[in-house]
């Protein structure tokens, strides 16, 4: 009954409603879009090469152009960046689709409609995490819920990744490829308008602007740098567990590997979500650092185990297990970010984490093909561990950047507490 009186707690937060709901509608497209995309691109130019190139120049134009935005949300306002934004999106996907009607002969125009599809896909998450942050600012008095509200966010966002691609599946199998990639334009506009004109986003308050990031911004922060350092091991096991479980699932069962492979992250997904659901109910640590060490430490541990595992069964038992511990770092990751960036750069510090995330997880995916093709799956495996393990001991580290960066943000929040009691 506690939990549920947080949970209900945080649903009674002004506008949090509509941040949950419309919030995950308008980011569904993070699970369609790439997909759908390379299955337009393949589809007019039989070719999975061209159609990887499109999705990489997809990829990287987000992740290149996402801090921009950020940095820009910071002076005007989240709003204006997602109005904006949730019109340029679908209107390049459009564009993509048009000039996919040409096939192979449009190649150029194909990847540059990707490109821009890219570079201008709303920077919703940086946005909504930035919004809990303010609901739960100690001068609202909701500070005590702040961690319910960031694993609530956290947990849903999983979401994303298994809905957005059972959409696509659905689409596919009523239309086509098109369709789903006009879907997941349709979801991006609706659910990014919808939270950009609500109450949260548009009771924005600009900053002073002496305040105002230059230059490499909240990068030049102490303890920042620390902690992408993190964010990009954890991007770096999470890309190559996307090879290593279906590689995985190839392995010990040919026939059925891809339906194997997809119920296999279905059920790590699974754990992630009932240990973040647990998570947000718990009290927050007095040593944040030290606990998102701990955190990444078991993780890495988890990636040890799966590389052991005799049969899918088994592996699936032990995805379960394991991916409990991964929402609640990620909730820790999340409100560190909160707790060290300065307010007036909290968009554009989400944003940094979104882009080495989605950096560091290419860069995994991409290791652990090669390691599972030329020396086994397990080392993988072993291969995603390290990463999480080597981020693990720099957020650990007592006299670390990080570990004096948690302590300022504890002083900080003590006295505000103080002032507003």
């Amino acid at each position: 009954m506690t939990a549920l009186r947080q949970y209900l707690g945080v649903w009674r937060i002004p506008g949090a409603p509509m941040l949950l709901i419309a919030g995950i509608v308008g980011r569904l497209g993070i699970g369609m879009t790439p997909l759908a995309l390379l299955m337009v691109v393949e589809q007019v130019t039989d070719r999975y090469a061209l159609a990887a190139v499109a999705g990489g120049v997809y990829a990287l134009a987000g992740a290149a152009l996402s801090p921009v935005a950020g940095r820009i949300a910071d002076r005007v306002g989240p709003s204006p960046v997602l109005l904006v934004t949730a019109v340029a999106h679908p209107v390049a996907l459009v564009g993509l689709l048009l000039a996919s009607r040409a096939g192979s002969d449009a190649l150029v125009l194909i990847f540059t409609a990707s490109a821009v599809a890219g570079a201008t896909y709303p920077p919703l998450t940086a946005a909504i995490r930035g919004a809990w942050n303010d609901l739960t600012d100690p001068a609202s008095g909701r500070y005590a819920l702040r961690n319910t509200a960031l694993a609530a966010e956290t947990t849903l966002f999983e979401v994303v990744f298994v809905v957005g691609p059972l959409l696509v599946a659905a689409f596919v199998l009523l239309a086509d490829a098109a369709a789903a990639l006009l879907g997941a334009a349709v979801v991006t506009l609706v659910g990014t308008m919808i939270v950009a004109l609500g109450r949260v986003m548009r009771g924005w308050r600009p900053h002073p602007r002496e305040s105002h990031a230059k230059g490499l911004g909240p990068l030049r922060v102490s303890g920042f740098p620390a902690l992408l350092f993190c964010v990009a091991g954890l991007g770096i096991a999470f890309g190559a567990a996307g090879v290593a479980v279906p590689a995985y699932a190839s392995a010990h069962d040919p026939v059925d590997a891809e339906s194997v492979a997809g119920v296999l992250l279905a059920m790590w997904g699974t754990g992630s979500a009932i240990g973040g659901l647990w998570f947000g109910t718990r009290k927050p640590a007095r040593n944040a650092a030290r606990q998102f060490g701990q955190l990444l430490g078991l993780l890495a541990a988890t990636f040890v185990v799966f590389a052991v595992m005799p049969s899918p069964i088994a592996l699936g038992v032990a995805l379960v297990l394991g991916g409990a511990t991964i929402a609640p770092a990620l909730t820790v990751e999340n409100t560190m970010v909160g707790r060290i960036s300065p307010v007036s750069m909290l968009n554009e510090s989400y944003t940094w984490v979104v882009t080495v995330a989605v950096g560091a997880s290419a860069a995994g995916g991409a290791g652990a093909g090669v390691l599972a093709d030329q020396v086994g799956v397990p080392w993988a495996f072993v291969f995603a561990g390290a990463a999480v393990a080597a981020a693990a001991v720099v957020a650990a580290l007592p006299t670390g950047s990080i570990a004096r960066a948690e302590a300022q943000a504890e002083v900080r929040l003590e006295q505000a507490l103080a002032t507003e009691s």
